[in-house]
């Protein structure tokens, strides 16, 4: 069934000058355009701090999607030509309430009742620019009319300041009107995680701890810290991305089958998953994790400066570029199974993806033939990123006389099938948040448990301790190796999807 246009609505972006409204959020409303899921009845309002005009802003976005190459520039496309002429601009300061004024006044103009405000600025305005929205009027909503709010990541930087950041919100709107992004979500392979388990029985049969040994689920990135050096030593690895993207990929693994493909329902059943993840007391805290920061080195064939040493880092960061967890989510399909996450920067290969390793078969059949117990376990691959897909290693019988087993790999890849190349993955994203489905976007009571399971790490962490030294281009350090080969396991080679490594 083909997806019906989104209603007539105004978007207010603020922080519309900025460099994640002309990479994602203007390219997936091109998209949108194109593919006829939104029309000339969307109105894009955007607010930043830098003195301009509606030319202004127009201008900018024409001169980015003009340098993004391809056949044709994406400046001339007739999607973008129809979509800038409703584009215009607010400058000022989002602290002050003469801009919501002026907002107020704009969006009378485009007589669209519906209005979406997206928040693409830094989470030190999350709270204060919904309490304006709702000082001003903004966010009351009618029986025909909606008023939403976008707020992107990080929500909170630990548990107590992530339930003050919801307390904040939810005193101004409700939860349905928060729709709290998580742009890992908006990727097809991690949308087809569900319709993969609960439409072939093949797979969710197995999908408990009879039959799975472990699953890992890995966010390696190729590049450094480079120019977010400020960002990024407050932040660190464990909060950038564990308690979103991370635990968004394994609360899609993990859940129940909800009731119906509502979306609370299945919300309910991924923030049942979240709230079953244990939490560690410190000791377990520090056995079950690895930490590390890169030193000097070359990764993919270019020279890396050491943490420490990179621009606005300080020389004495104990901040980690590398994390690797070992967690468990005690409910009765997943007892017993481990669930080990890692994330790290300047590493050998850019690769997200979902391994579920499942327990060896019994080796009494194969007792008089070469087959020995280091036959590969069956592994699910699910590639969320660079080149998304799924794929199952099995092993089969070797041609020849003797009994002896290959591991081979039964291969899916989208871009075989489907033209996604164009897409930037806020297209679905956006255009759920314009239709009001909320299935793609993070509850409070989710956000909080998160921050809940992670919390014992950075209470261990802020009391002291040096993260371990890796090389750029590597797998990370020996300590991670260790977290799980301890366990008699291996991590998966990274950069490798489709080809079946034996561990």
């Amino acid at each position: 069934m083909d997806a019906a246009p989104a209603p007539p609505v105004a978007l207010v972006i603020f922080g519309a000058t900025g460099d994640l409204t002309r990479r994602l959020l203007i390219p997936s409303l091109i998209n949108l355009t194109r593919s006829g899921l939104v029309g000339d009845d969307l109105h894009i309002l955007g607010v930043g701090i830098e003195p301009g005009d509606d030319a202004m802003l127009v201008e900018r976005l024409d001169s980015f999607l003009s340098g993004l190459g391809g056949a044709e520039p994406v400046s001339a496309d007739q999607a973008w030509l129809r979509l800038k002429q409703r584009i215009s601009y607010i400058s000022g300061d989002f602290t002050k309430d003469e801009i919501y004024a002026e907002i107020a006044s704009r969006l009378a103009g485009t007589a669209v009742g519906n209005a979406a405000f997206y928040l693409a600025v830094p989470p030190q305005f999350f709270g204060t620019i919904v309490e304006k929205l709702g000082q001003h009027g903004l966010v009351e909503e009618t029986d025909t009319e909606f008023r939403r709010v976008a707020i992107e990541k990080p929500f909170g930087t630990d548990l107590a300041s992530a339930r003050a950041l919801n307390a904040r919100i939810l005193n101004t709107i409700s939860e349905k009107q928060v729709y709290r992004l998580d742009h890992f979500l908006g990727k097809e392979t991690v949308q087809n995680i569900m319709t993969a388990r609960f439409a072939n029985m093949m797979i969710e049969a197995l999908w408990n701890n009879n039959y799975i040994d472990h699953v890992q689920i890995t966010a390696a990135e190729i590049v450094d810290v480079g120019s977010r050096g400020k960002f990024y030593d407050a932040t660190g690895a464990l909060r950038d991305m564990v308690p979103n993207h991370l635990f968004q990929l394994l609360a899609m693994v993990a859940m129940e089958p909800p009731n119906s493909f509502n979306a609370e329902a299945i919300r309910n059943e991924k923030s049942k998953v979240l709230q079953a993840l244990r939490v560690y007391t410190a000791e377990e805290a520090q056995s079950h994790s690895a930490r590390g920061a890169y030193c000097a080195g070359t990764s993919n064939g270019a020279a890396i400066p050491a943490y420490r040493d990179t621009k606005d880092i300080s020389p004495q960061s104990n901040t980690e570029t590398f994390v690797a967890l070992k967690l468990y989510a005690d409910t009765w399909r997943w007892a017993g199974v481990p669930f080990y996450l890692r994330t790290g920067k300047a590493m050998v290969a850019r690769d997200t993806e979902i391994v579920v390793t499942f327990k060896q078969v019994p080796f009494a059949q194969f007792r008089q033939t070469d087959v020995t117990p280091d036959l590969p376990p069956n592994r699910l691959v699910i590639q969320v990123q660079p080149d998304e897909g799924l794929s199952m290693e099995l092993s089969i019988k070797s041609p020849g006389q003797s009994v002896d087993t290959v591991p081979v790999a039964l291969d899916f890849r989208y871009a075989d099938r489907f033209d996604i190349s164009k897409t930037t993955g806020y297209e679905s994203l956006l255009y759920e948040l314009f239709v009001g489905d909320q299935t793609l976007f993070q509850r409070a009571d989710g956000i909080e448990a998160g921050w809940a399971a992670v919390q014992p790490f950075l209470d261990l962490w802020a009391k002291g301790g040096t993260p371990e030294p890796y090389e750029p281009g590597s797998m990370g350090p020996k300590s991670a190796q260790d977290l799980i080969e301890r366990d008699g396991r291996q991590w998966r080679e990274l950069g490798a999807p489709g080809r079946h490594k034996q561990t």
